[in-house]
């Protein structure tokens, strides 16, 4: 073998490790020198592999790969478990803001496409019928409704306008109207499901396309 610290391993008589880092050589470079230093402080790897995944985890904490203090857990698994946990925090802290950061984009476009249309409302005497204003009222539409218009971004279709139908109040049915015919696409209850006034919806709906 040419490369010296297969050599190293060999004359230590760390075999095993060797074994993962042949397997894995891209490891060799990643932890090569984080290796050494755990082994120059007198640290005993049981296990390399669950030791190899906890210095990745520590690389992403950005904690200092180098010191030994990070690199000699004295409980491995016990450390690895914690600092998992930290990462998955992490993780789940940007996904948020990730997450945040598209609706802020979202509602940017939504408002560019649809906001002359915001105020638009008009009523039967009994079914009162809205232009959803926000991405928010969109993700409130679907959650209670149990149906798609948030997660399939409704709000970014462009030849699409989103309606609420309630009754004092209560959302009854959600209405999509196409604004190349300005005619209603579909309009569902709870779980896509028609409701008793589906027909009074539509045909309300129809009646005052004019407003759209």
């Amino acid at each position: 073998l040419s490369d010296s610290r297969a050599e190293t391993l060999i004359k230590s008589g760390r075999t095993d490790h060797l074994r993962y880092f042949l397997g894995k050589r891209r490891a060799f470079d990643e932890y090569w020198q984080s290796y050494k230093i755990a082994v120059r402080n007198g640290y005993e790897m049981a296990d390399i592999s669950l030791w190899c995944d906890y210095v990745d985890m520590l690389s992403c904490l950005g904690k200092d790969i180098h010191s030994p203090k990070f690199l000699c857990p004295t409980n491995l698994k016990a450390e690895h478990d914690r600092r998992q946990e930290e990462l998955n925090r992490q993780r789940e802290r940007e996904e948020i803001t990730k997450k945040q950061q598209k609706a802020m984009e979202d509602e940017k476009r939504f408002k560019e496409l649809k906001s002359k249309f915001f105020g638009i409302h008009f009523t039967d005497g009994t079914i009162q019928v809205h232009v959803l204003e926000s991405v928010r009222e969109h993700l409130e539409e679907g959650a209670t409704m149990h149906h798609c218009v948030f997660s399939n971004e409704y709000y970014l279709k462009e030849d699409s306008l989103i309606l609420s139908a309630t009754i004092e109040g209560k959302r009854i049915e959600t209405i999509e109207v196409s604004l190349k015919s300005f005619e209603v696409v579909q309009s569902r209850g709870v779980c896509n499901k028609n409701t008793e006034y589906h027909e009074q919806i539509v045909n309300l709906v129809n009646a005052n396309r004019r407003l759209i």
